[in-house]
């Protein structure tokens, strides 16, 4: 009886050590390529827009196609902080680097996808900032095994994302 007990318990650690563990580890490897492919993608996107100075519905759509294309959905979001140079300035003082002088304003996404609908472009300047930040809604199956064995991980975490930002360096144009 003893012996039976003990051939039982070897089956299932050699099922685990045989199976399970090459599976977590080939599913990490995939949440880590759709991780680098996230990040490409989110970097490609804001340095077009920073050196375009716009966001079209088209460079849009393809950005989230593309970041689609790792199997996992995804909460994208957008911030564009405008530089609101101060109106009240004397003539003398048309120099945009001054301390005190520009303030800015933020437009998240909400506000650039109701542009994007109805004149398909969102037009930035120069002196803009822009942020864009993606991570995934789904739970991967790395997540699921993880949850499994570990339970470390909760609900609300995510385990792909990617943000990226910087200055916009041209005016853009309708």
């Amino acid at each position: 009886m003893s012996d039976t007990f003990v051939t039982v318990i070897a089956l299932f650690l050699a099922a685990i050590l045989m199976f399970i563990f090459p599976l977590m580890s080939m599913s990490d490897r995939t949440d880590d390529v759709s991780q680098l492919a996230v990040k490409t993608a989110t970097t490609e996107f804001v340095d077009d827009i920073r050196s375009t100075g716009k966001i079209t519905s088209d460079k849009y759509s393809k950005y989230v196609e593309t970041i689609g294309t790792t199997g996992n959905s995804y909460n994208v979001d957008m911030e564009v902080k405008v530089l609101d140079e101060n109106p009240g300035k004397k003539a003398s003082q048309v120099e945009t680097t001054k301390i005190g002088e520009n303030v800015y304003y933020s437009v998240y996404t909400n506000q650039i996808m109701d542009a994007l609908k109805t004149d398909e472009i969102y037009t930035l300047k120069e002196g803009d900032f822009i942020t864009v930040s993606a991570k995934n809604t789904n739970t991967t199956l790395s997540q699921q095994l993880k949850n499994f064995f570990y339970t470390i991980m909760g609900d609300d975490t995510y385990t792909i994302a990617a943000e990226h930002g910087g200055v916009v360096t041209a005016t853009g144009n309708k």
